[in-house]
């Protein structure tokens, strides 16, 4: 069965199958890098390589016993560290050189995600577990398959370890990735710029030769206008590993817009981290002001890390903007799916539900159609000022 008829299948209520988040690590036999340290394996994606060669250099430079203290105290407080920054501002010895494999490593995931070098730098670390000057750290990545059981980390020396995803290794793990976040944040913009580029008008950039707004919209738009607000929003599976820490979810709305045209709205959930866990955002999902019909579309994806902006926008305007207003209204979540690269359904943006034809009069419980997500929804009357 293909993904894509896999995905059908899930769209008509067979459950999405969870995953089992754990945060154990084992450790097996080390072996040497062959060649003073392997790629990543062929097809993992540029992102996972620049994360590989960003792991193995961090590794190598934490020999450093000054250096790893350093990195150790920064960390010790949890969460993820700009691993960039974190080079750059040290005056340790080792920090110079891997400060520049970092900004080699942090343009590839640029280009490779499509986003502006003005992003910023993207590569994190985290520490699992809890740092101990006395024994050398592994530093570990994300694999690039989510249904890994093993992980490759590495030494102070370059040599590769494999990591068991259901055993804790008795020393520090650092863990390097992408900040989801700040990525997801810059590939909204991008594909809301990209899209209105190709046509497709969107909450930033009105497509080009959008059509004025109608006065009577003008007219209503100024004393305010009804929105759909997430009052609740719970996962099954948020579709992440335990060793890339937090979900970075974002939802893609899908409508006809004023001018008859599809039009696309991005949203980001940057609460929604772990499933199984019920939100409470009050977070606004569609402005209807913006749209011809009192129905719209939610697809909800995940970003694994290697998902690439400019490409998702270029496949999606290719499928919308073949959809004409007829008259009535067309669902379009299929088309948002089958938009989607083949890529996309490995370790890049992966699907994680989908809500047809929500109504501006839509209120309460909305199970997705993979029966994966929950929406709870209220109808919110934003005054104007």
């Amino acid at each position: 069965m293909s993904v894509r008829q896999q995905m059908r299948t899930a769209l008509c209520g067979v459950a999405l199958t969870g995953i089992v988040l754990t945060t154990a690590q084992g450790l097996a036999v080390a072996a040497p890098a062959p060649g003073g340290g392997a790629k990543a394996s062929p097809g993992a994606g540029a992102v996972a390589a620049a994360e590989d060669d960003a792991a193995r250099s961090l590794a190598r430079s934490l020999a450093d016993t000054a250096w790893r203290a350093e990195v150790g105290r920064a960390a010790a407080g949890g969460g993820e560290l700009g691993l960039k920054a974190l080079a750059a501002r040290s005056g340790a010895r080792a920090a110079g050189p891997l400060a520049a494999d970092v900004a080699a490593a942090d343009r590839a995931v640029l280009a490779a995600k499509g986003l502006d070098a003005g992003t910023g730098g993207l590569l994190t670390v985290a520490l699992a577990g809890d740092a101990d000057p006395r024994r050398a750290p592994l530093v570990a990545v994300a694999p690039s398959d989510d249904g890994a059981t093993a992980v490759t980390a590495y030494d102070t020396a370059g040599r590769r370890h494999t990591l068991d995803a259901a055993k804790a290794p008795d020393v520090p793990v650092y863990v390097v990735g992408v900040d989801g976040e700040k990525a997801v944040e810059a590939g909204m913009e991008v594909l809301e710029r990209e899209l209105a580029a190709a046509g497709v008008s969107t909450a930033e950039v009105p497509a080009a030769g959008t059509a004025a707004r109608p006065a009577a919209t003008a007219t209503a738009t100024a004393t305010g206008y009804w929105t759909s607000r997430i009052t609740s929003v719970r996962l099954e599976d948020d579709k992440e590993t335990w060793i890339k820490g937090d979900a970075e979810i974002f939802s893609i709305v899908s409508g006809f817009g004023l001018d008859g045209k599809v039009r696309v709205d991005t949203v980001t959930h940057p609460y929604l981290d772990d499933a199984g866990t019920t939100y409470h955002p009050n977070q606004i999902l569609v402005n209807w002001s913006q749209y011809k019909y009192n129905l719209a579309d939610v697809v909800m994806m995940e970003d694994d890390g290697g998902t690439d902006y400019s490409a998702l926008a270029k496949a999606m305007a290719a499928a919308l903007l073949t959809i004409a207003d007829l008259g009535a209204y067309i669902p379009l979540v299929d088309p948002v799916v089958d938009a989607l690269p083949s890529s996309f359904w490995t370790d890049d943006a992966d699907f994680v539900d989908a809500w047809y034809t929500l109504a501006r009069e839509t209120t309460g419980a909305r199970d997705g159609a993979g029966g994966n997500g929950r929406f709870t929804l209220d109808r919110y009357w934003v005054q104007a000022l």
